[in-house]
C-alpha cells in the first residue's frame, strides 16, 4: 500500500525506524505512533519506500 502524501510517507518512515529499534517509541507522535501500533514492519516499509516525486505535501480530504 503506497503512501498518498509526503507527510504520510514521513510518518511511515518514523514508525519504521522505531519498529527496527533505531529510534525510541516514545519519540513518536500522532500518525507515526498509530502506524507503529497498527502496522507490520513490511507494511511500513512498503509505505515509506514509495515514489516521492508525484506526491502532494498533504493528501486532500475529499
Amino acid at each position: 500500500m503506497p503512501a498518498k502524501s509526503k507527510s504520510q510517507q514521513k510518518a511511515a518512515g518514523a514508525a519504521l525506524s522505531a519498529k527496527r529499534g533505531d529510534t525510541k517509541v516514545g519519540d513518536l507522535q500522532g500518525a507515526s505512533k498509530s502506524m507503529y501500533k497498527s502496522m507490520s514492519e513490511s507494511e511500513l516499509h512498503d509505505m515509506a519506500s514509495s515514489e516521492r516525486k508525484v506526491k502532494p505535501e498533504h493528501a486532500s480530504k475529499v
